[in-house]
């Protein structure tokens, strides 16, 4: 899937597309990682590099860095989406990070936070950045509003992401177990990832064998066909696109009150479950089932609220913006 998107998107891109492996983790494959990207950068010519992650922004940061030192004029931009700041400040393996990021500041321009939520957690952890920073907030496209209408034989309740314990899928599974004590219930986990094969053993010592199914990755509107309702009952959350394609999509979404969830429901009667808490998930699961017409009348409230804040439009013209002002000569 992604293989097909970054081919469409080839041909648009003046500058080319130049790929590279990346781990998740610290490790010598990060220093292969950087050379290339290194030389890449320095036989490409541009203007700004812009990394998005911990380790996406530490390659860019160093890479810009290597580029000013040999007299090239580049802005170096930097997006937290979790990472490095997932960990706590005073855990070993959080300090090592906390140290990096401090050090790797001062090879950046500006860091443009996608929420308010890292913008506050970065200053916590980090500090305040002594580059200017702004908050920037994910956007979509015309064509995400329009509304996505469940297949006839869609489940009760539907998953989509990656298949690891930081995104809960097995607090969903308790708290499905909870429901299916009180009634009859379904879902469908779409997704992959390193924790699949553990979820699938979970579900079957729950009993939810004939209940639950899961589904390989594959476009989040197509997955949205699967389910009647949208669960996000992450541990952390930086601010999900997933939550805001669901919520653009129409569905009803019961999420949990992490990172910037919060920021994308606020001002909407759309509420949030705790945390890691199968209880209070399986409590607005009932209330769903039992009243879908008020479920789904609330999920209308908010993909217009949604509509109105988090356009693709305003999102690119606040990041285009931002490259502008911090470039010599401002353009």
């Amino acid at each position: 899937m992604t293989e097909a998107r970054l081919a469409a998107l080839e041909p648009h891109l003046a500058l080319g597309l130049f790929r590279t492996r990346m781990s998740r983790e610290l490790g010598p494959s990060d220093v292969s990682a950087y050379l290339a990207i290194r030389a890449h950068a320095f036989a490409t010519g541009f203007n700004v590099i812009h990394g998005h992650g911990a380790k996406g922004g530490a390659y860019s940061r160093l890479v810009a860095r290597a580029l000013k030192r040999a007299g090239r004029n580049v802005v170096s931009c930097y997006t937290p989406h979790g990472g490095s700041l997932h960990y706590l400040p005073r855990s070993a393996v959080g300090a090592v990070y906390m140290k990096l990021e401090r050090l790797l500041e001062r090879s950046t321009d500006v860091v443009l936070f996608e929420s308010a939520y890292s913008s506050a957690r970065y200053a916590a952890q980090v500090g305040t950045p002594a580059c200017p920073s702004l908050v920037v907030p994910n956007g979509l496209g015309p064509d995400d509003f329009i509304p996505v209408c469940a297949d006839e034989t869609a489940a009760d309740f539907l998953f989509v992401g990656e298949l690891r314990r930081l995104k809960g899928v097995d607090v969903m599974l308790q708290a499905l177990a909870r429901v299916r004590e009180a009634r009859p219930v379904t879902a469908v986990i779409v997704g992959s990832g390193p924790d699949g094969d553990a979820f699938k053993n979970e579900t079957a010592r729950n009993g939810l064998g004939g209940f639950v199914s899961f589904r390989d990755a594959m476009p989040a509107r197509q997955a949205f066909e699967l389910g009647r309702a949208m669960i996000v009952p992450s541990r952390a959350e930086s601010f999900p696109y997933i939550v805001l394609e669901a919520a653009a999509a129409g569905l009803p979404l019961l999420a949990t009150d992490v990172g910037g969830i919060p920021e994308i429901v606020s001002g909407t009667d759309t509420a949030l479950v705790p945390p890691d808490n199968a209880e209070a998930l399986a409590e607005a699961m009932l209330g769903t089932l039992a009243d879908p017409a008020a479920a789904q009348a609330k999920a209308a409230r908010l993909q217009e609220v949604v509509g109105s804040r988090y356009t693709v439009t305003a999102m690119t013209d606040a990041v285009l913006g931002v490259y502008a002002s911090v470039r010599p000569g401002g353009a």
